[in-house]
């Protein structure tokens, strides 16, 4: 499903922050950016620590994981990511 303009998200969670505010986002997801691909939803996967190790090369932002091209990471690492950020429950 498109969330935005050029957001690509899978599922929904409902998220509640302490200050009172929230609201719907997708689990996980990922938006074709122009300068690197920014993957959503994986930071907070049970696994980040051990499957990010393996990823490959990668930048990190306040929610995001960037990369600059499909060829700089470990595909495997990234599926299995997915999944557990997935299976989690985790939003985007």
């Amino acid at each position: 499903m498109l969330w935005g303009p050029s957001m690509v998200g899978y599922g929904e969670a409902h998220y509640r922050y302490a200050t009172g505010r929230e609201g719907d986002t997708f689990r996980v997801g990922f938006a074709p950016r122009k300068a690197k691909l920014s993957l959503y939803g994986l930071q907070d996967a049970p696994r980040w620590e051990e499957l990010s190790a393996r990823l490959g090369k990668f930048t990190t932002g306040a929610s995001c994981v960037y990369v600059n091209k499909p060829e700089d990471i470990d595909l495997e690492a990234l599926a299995e990511l997915i999944a557990d950020a997935w299976a989690a429950g985790v939003a985007g």
